[in-house]
């Protein structure tokens, strides 16, 4: 009896957490606005990001790091008023966040995930404090997925696999960087952001200003 009370208990944990409203922010640049919804199924990342949303912390910060049909990263404190041709990525809120690497949750094109330290320094894949990158990605056949999978081990499921092929998305971060959310509208603005034209260290040659506010 105690053992299937349990699993009523978790199955009904685990509807909670899907059947949660989510909480949406808004990204506002100079090429647009990106509704964003924050996952529930990443509590960590998501409470975290709505602390740093609320505290005004991305305010003035830049899209520091562009690169054309992969990602547009951002959320480095560092890049508030930098001058020009200096690099960034480097800054954060002084921690790091536990990895929540959710089955279901994947670098579909929009994805908003973690930026994070590499795995010689950061085995356990956390990801920092801050930082973070939309993805623009690119669309891969079944074949590039398979190539991908036997490298690595994983399975794409049938959506991942479609999402992968006709909406496009960068595969190969799956299950290494902690996707903890999505854009719902403004997918176009990734694409205008990507296309910069940028420096050595891929920082836009015009800077990219972010604010984020809490729409629900």
């Amino acid at each position: 009896m105690r053992f299937i009370l349990s699993v009523f208990v978790g199955l009904f944990l685990g509807l909670s957490v899907f059947s949660q409203e989510r909480t949406t922010v808004l990204i506002s640049t100079s090429f647009g606005d990106m509704m964003v919804e924050l996952y529930n199924e990443t509590p960590q990342h998501r409470d975290n990001f709505i602390k740093l949303v609320e505290e005004r912390f991305y305010d003035g910060t830049l899209f520091h790091r562009v690169i054309p049909n992969f990602m547009i990263q951002g959320g480095d404190p560092d890049s508030k008023g930098a001058a020009p041709n200096v690099q960034l990525g480097n800054g954060g809120p002084g921690y790091t966040i536990p990895a929540e690497f959710v089955d279901g949750l994947f670098h579909k094109k929009g994805a908003l995930a973690a930026a994070r330290l590499g795995d010689a320094v950061n085995p356990k894949k956390e990801s920092s404090g801050s930082q973070f990158y939309l993805v623009q990605g690119q669309d891969f056949t079944e074949e590039k997925l398979w190539s991908f999978g036997l490298r690595s081990g994983k399975k794409y499921t049938q959506e991942q696999t479609k999402t992968y092929r006709t909406i496009g998305g960068t595969p190969h971060l799956d299950g290494a960087y902690t996707v903890f959310g999505e854009v719902v509208k403004g997918l176009e603005v990734i694409e205008l952001i990507a296309n910069q034209k940028r420096d050595k260290n891929n920082r836009p040659l015009k800077d990219v200003e972010i604010s984020i506010s809490i729409i629900k």
